[in-house]
């Protein structure tokens, strides 16, 4: 009787099920439309994917209510000649009595007359016209109903302060809507007043409304172009990109009536994003460890791509077997996208990372920016993984010194750059590519700095990372240690130990080679320069062979990697005793150095400064500005506030004999020079036995 059940409860529950996904339909589309519109795509599909799970569930509920009973009751109620023995029809294998197996035969034969679609429940056809006119008005009212910085905006009085003259129009209303790139997640907002700090590249729309009618009104940029005013009704408008900051007025009359006040526009750039370790620098493997999580925070003004790239450098092995691989992998952030965190999982098996080995770690991020994205670079993280075998005491601590550094990018690693930079060539785009060379050529130029110092150069501080560029001392490398000594040493003696193992040298790196060994090291580091220059200038490819030339000349220079230091003090010249009281001078220069005067870059504002003030060169009347200008607009960088010295320079052009202009431009010039070099002191007045000892000394009396 199972099968008999599901002929007969299948075709009322499937009409169940579509009722009420249909009765579902119009909520769902009205949910999805009011999310869409006001709060995103995210929501619309978070609603409409809400809105179905429930439905369905819903659905599930109201067909599983057609069961037997339902079935029962409604075969009782729509067949009468069934005589109210449905249940006897669907009683399964339970043992039956005589009459009830003779009136289930009779039934049964009367059960075909009819079938299943009788007992299907009719379509909910009045709710589900309501339901729909509901969510068509619903709908209707979402798509008209304006949003923040959608529609006619809400004009405010006019800040100008102008006196009204007769027909000359002026500014009555304003409102100027700021529309923020879509990567920084900014809402659209309405201004009142027209100066604002917008989100760099963000769209700006004035609406104005002028009293009488104007004709022609324009926004006046200072020192640009002026933007002309379109007509919309009542109301003028204009709009333009922010991609500076800038200042302007808003001219109603073509320069007929008063002279509108400035406004200003401040343009905030996006900052680039910062990633901060939060694992030591430098992290040795414990016993048992297999794997690694570095951790790093990345934080931006609008947020942090959800994915980043961690640069994984290894350097395996030692002495002349250490070996250098670099690959970089996706990883994957967590928290907020203003302030996320990284800590991927790097396992020893997976980089082949063993004993004797370092692994150097870098987080590569990208913010939201679009369409160029900012990159930055984190701290380089380091990760030690110590050989078993202990290095020996030779007893000789203190007196032994490493020529070249252990711990910095290596001229080969800088090779193996050049030539990964030159195989993804054609995938990058020109900036990134150039940007990429820039770089190498940075490490290139504190590689070269470092071997400098051997050379009498200045040191650029403590080396960070391993080189296999280094190489250990032999007694046959060919660095010439000089003859051996003539007499027996004298056990423990350092003079005797010095003497025949290492060479005489003073305290500073640059003494610690001989003259041949200089030689050649002098050479790597011409061929460094040469290498260093073509990367900065974006050629790679030329520079390339300079720096397998500085390779092969510092492969040479590792033949004498350890020396003995010297602990005597400084070899002094002899002294010339012939030359002594003799009170000649001939030869003898001045030690006088001359002084030469600095150069100053502000001679327009300091002359500016000069005729504004009440001095011998200063100017009454009006002033000649234009060199002053020129000068704000070449010096726009390095100013504090060059939009405020510029608005200063404007407002006395346009009235010279405004004396609390002339003191504020005369102000904003003051903060804007360069500051005058410090003088010496002068000396402090002798005190009384101060006076004494100098009356004395001179040859008057006490």
């Amino acid at each position: 009787m199972s099968d008999l059940f599901a002929q007969w409860i299948a075709p009322a529950r499937r009409r169940r099920v579509a009722d009420t996904l249909a009765l579902a339909l119009p909520p769902l589309l009205a949910a999805t439309a009011i999310g869409w519109r006001f709060f995103g795509p995210i929501a619309a599909t978070a609603a409409a994917l809400l809105g179905i799970g429930i439905a369905l569930l819903i659905a599930r509920q109201r067909a599983a209510l057609h069961d037997l009973p339902w079935l029962v009751r409604s075969l009782d109620a729509a067949r009468p000649d069934l005589e109210d023995s449905s249940a006897l029809l669907f009683g399964g294998d339970a043992p039956l009595s005589p009459l009830q197996s003779l009136q289930r035969r009779r039934i049964a034969a009367r059960l075909d007359q009819g079938g299943p679609q009788d007992l299907v429940p009719p379509w909910s056809t009045r709710t589900l016209l309501i339901l729909g006119l509901t969510a068509a008005a619903l709908i209707a009212a979402a798509l008209l109903w304006p949003r923040a910085g959608e529609g006619p905006p809400a004009l405010a009085p006019s800040s100008e302060g102008l006196p009204a003259r007769p027909g000359i129009p002026r500014l009555v209303a304003q409102n100027l809507r700021i529309l923020p790139p879509a990567y920084t997640g900014l809402p659209v907002r309405d201004s009142a007043t027209l100066d604002a700090r917008v989100p760099q590249g963000s769209r700006l729309e004035w609406t104005l409304r002028f009293d009488p009618q104007a004709t022609a009104p324009r926004l006046l940029m200072l020192g640009g172009q002026p933007l002309a005013l379109r007509r919309d009704g009542a109301n003028w408008i204009a709009s333009r990109t922010a991609d500076a900051a800038f200042l302007y007025r808003v001219d109603p009359a073509a320069g007929r009536g008063p002279t509108p006040p400035l406004h200003r526009i401040d343009a905030v750039a996006d900052a680039p994003p910062q990633v901060k370790a939060l694992t030591d620098s430098l992290t040795l493997v414990r016993p048992g460890q297999h794997g690694w999580s570095p951790a790093f925070a990345a934080t931006d003004d609008y947020g942090v791509a959800t994915t980043a790239r961690l640069r994984v450098s290894l350097a395996i092995g030692e002495g002349e077997n250490v070996s250098f691989s670099e690959r970089e992998i996706p990883v994957g952030g967590t928290g907020p996208a203003r302030d996320r965190r990284f800590a991927p999982r790097l396992d020893f098996a997976s980089f082949g990372f063993a004993a004797g080995g370092d692994m150097v770690v870098q987080l590569i991020i990208r913010d939201n920016r679009s369409p160029s994205p900012q990159e930055a670079r984190g701290p380089s993280l380091i990760l030690r993984w110590p050989s078993p075998k202990q290095p020996e005491s030779s007893g000789l601590t203190g007196m032994v010194n490493t020529t070249l550094p252990a711990y910095f990018r290596s001229q080969r690693q800088i090779i193996i750059d050049i030539e990964k930079l030159l195989k993804q060539r054609r995938a990058l785009a020109p900036d990134r590519y150039l940007a990429r060379s820039a770089a190498i050529g940075g490490d290139q130029q504190i590689l070269r700095g470092r071997y400098s110092q051997f050379l009498g150069g200045e040191s650029e501080g403590q080396p960070e990372l391993p080189t296999s560029d280094a190489e250990a001392h032999s007694d046959n490398d060919g660095h010439d240690h000089g003859p051996p000594p003539s007499s027996p040493n004298v056990f423990g003696e350092k003079e005797d130990v010095l003497a025949e193992f290492g060479h005489p040298h003073d305290e500073s790196p640059a003494s610690s080679l001989d003259p041949e060994t200089r030689a050649i090291l002098k050479q790597a580091v011409d061929e460094m320069w040469q290498s260093e220059r073509e990367l900065k200038t974006g050629h790679p490819d030329a520079a390339l062979p300079f720096a397998y030339r500085a390779l092969r000349f510092i492969k040479e220079v590792q033949q004498a990697t350890r020396i003995f230091l010297s602990r005597v003090g400084p070899e002094l010249p002899p002294i010339d005793a012939g030359r002594r009281m003799t009170g000649k001078r001939e030869g003898l220069a001045s030690r006088q150095l001359e002084l030469t005067p600095v150069e100053r870059q502000d001679g327009p504002a300091a002359a500016a400064w000069r005729a504004l003030g009440a001095g011998p060169d200063a100017i009454r009347g009006p002033i000649n500005l234009g060199p002053l200008d020129a000068w704000v607009r070449a010096n726009t960088a390095r100013l504090p506030d060059a939009l405020t010295l510029s608005g200063a320079i404007d407002a006395v052009r346009r009235d010279p004999g405004c004396a609390f202009c002339r003191a504020k431009l005369r102000a904003q010039l003051w903060t804007a020079m360069e500051r005058p070099l410090g003088q010496p002191a002068r000396r402090r007045p002798a005190d009384g036995p101060g006076t004494r000892y100098l009356r004395a000394i001179g040859g008057g009396g006490s």
